[in-house]
């Protein structure tokens, strides 16, 4: 469920807070390939099925920059900051994928509001992000993301 604010005093209010988890969606193969269209990364273990197969995860995998990527699509369902005029990725801190995606698994993510600190017209906040994989024992990835929203 999404967690909706009104304004950057409510968003300060946040800090320490649980952010909960996104829905499930799918890495497909066709997504996976639109990827590396888009970045000219077109490894063998991310674009051919029938190789991938007999590789090291016998599966096709995502680019974990593909994974990193969703962090954002996913992050709207869990926070949403209404009235301010610009919302602005301003970075990440560590950043680690402790498990591939193979196509066709589902990912979520959970997150957790970890601070917010005033900026120059605006605030920044950081999120923990993981990125878990359907079934999986270890996360897709493990993250920090810096934002900003200015008012």
């Amino acid at each position: 469920m999404t967690v909706t604010v009104n304004g950057l005093d409510e968003l300060k209010k946040l800090a320490g807070s649980d952010l909960g988890t996104s829905d499930w969606i799918e890495v497909t193969q066709d997504r996976i390939d639109t990827f590396a269209d888009a970045t000219g990364d077109h490894q063998w273990i991310h674009v051919d099925p029938e190789r991938a197969a007999a590789g090291p995860f016998g599966a096709p995998i995502a680019h974990g920059y593909l994974t990193l990527s969703l962090f954002i699509p996913l992050f709207t369902e869990l926070l949403d900051v209404q009235g301010v005029t610009t919302k602005v990725n301003y970075g990440l801190n560590k950043v680690r994928f402790p498990s591939p995606v193979k196509a066709g698994s589902r990912i979520r993510l959970a997150g957790r509001l970890t601070e917010v600190e005033d900026v120059p017209g605006g605030v920044q906040i950081a999120v923990d992000g993981t990125i878990e994989i359907e079934g999986g024992t270890k996360p897709a990835a493990v993250l920090q993301s810096l934002s900003r929203f200015y008012a």
